[in-house]
């Protein structure tokens, strides 16, 4: 983790940003059909104690959607709702202006502090693990509820259809408006799709340069109309955002590097998510919409893990 932070740092240090208005559409929604999405997320994996703080900078900054998880092992889901606590009391957001997304998460990737019974069987374990997301975040439905990931690695367990389900009956009742999975395969995606009775509207995943953005689930998902989410833009592609080859795209491009790669992921139907602490760096970001790329940028950007490799080899 501690590497992943210097290689971010990497990508920012010695940048300044020629863009630094922040587009209010970027920082609020897009339509996509009758169904307005989020343009940008923002993370709060690995904030622990620091979560209420950064969220609040977060928000007024400009973020609307805040992504977290009932996975007190590395998201501290109570210190977001107390950052929504703070600023619904000043009267600045009201809860209809914000997506709130949260995740089940099951026990193998939990440490001892559960949000539900280990006893109870998987289908009340995401309705426990879902009231005490009501319960932390202060509110009375979710805007997203996320499989955190499939129980196994390969295929969908039995469980898994059962938890999927249990989701579908909160849906059902109103309780959260969308539903989505996340640290998902190919395959693994295809077969929820041919088995569940609601397909996920979302699809959240590491998305790395070097599987030309995970093209396969992307393709996948447009084609679907599922909306994909994607994390880690930064942290889990430092080789290639380091490069020669993508430095000399961004200069002609201006902006920053998390600029350039925040509207690349726009252009090509990615739902970015950011985790930065800084409050510069937030402002920073939301600007991403200000910058224009050509198709030809896009299309290098897409395949800058296949241009490196040409070179290398």
């Amino acid at each position: 983790m501690r590497d992943l932070i210097r290689e971010n740092r990497k990508l920012r240090k010695g940048q300044t940003s020629k863009v630094t208005k922040v587009s209010q559409s970027t920082s609020s929604f897009s339509t996509n059909g009758p169904v307005c999405f989020p343009r940008f997320i923002y993370g709060t994996a690995w904030k622990a104690e620091n979560t209420c703080m950064l969220v609040c900078l977060a928000l007024d900054a400009g973020f609307r959607a805040i992504d977290t998880a009932n996975q007190r092992k590395h998201y501290f889901e109570a210190g977001v709702g107390e950052a929504l606590k703070q600023k619904f009391s000043e009267d600045i957001l009201r809860r209809e202006d914000l997506f709130l997304q949260t995740k089940f998460t099951y026990p193998q990737s939990q440490d001892n502090r559960l949000p539900y019974h280990l006893d109870a069987a998987p289908a009340e374990q995401v309705r426990q693990s879902f009231m005490s997301s009501l319960d932390h975040l202060g509110v009375d439905y979710l805007d997203s509820f996320i499989l955190h990931g499939p129980s196994v690695a390969q295929g969908l367990s039995p469980v898994d259809f059962e938890v999927w389900h249990a989701m579908e009956e909160l849906k059902s009742a109103g309780k959260t408006r969308f539903l989505g999975v996340s640290n998902i395969s190919f395959e693994q995606l295809k077969l929820l799709c041919d088995r569940a009775e609601t397909l996920p509207t979302f699809v959240q995943n590491r998305c790395f340069a070097s599987t030309g953005w995970d093209r396969q689930i992307r393709t996948f998902c447009r084609k679907a109309g599922i909306a994909y989410q994607g994390f880690s833009l930064l942290t889990a592609n430092a080789r290639e955002l380091l490069s020669e080859d993508f430095k000399k795209i961004v200069q002609g491009i201006g902006g920053t590097i998390p600029q350039v790669v925040f509207q690349f992921a726009y252009r090509i139907g990615i739902i970015p998510l950011t985790g930065t602490t800084d409050p510069g760096h937030m402002k920073e970001d939301l600007a991403f919409d200000a910058l224009s790329l050509t198709d030809l940028d896009v299309k290098n950007i897409e395949n800058i893990a296949e241009r490196i490799n040409a070179t290398l080899y």
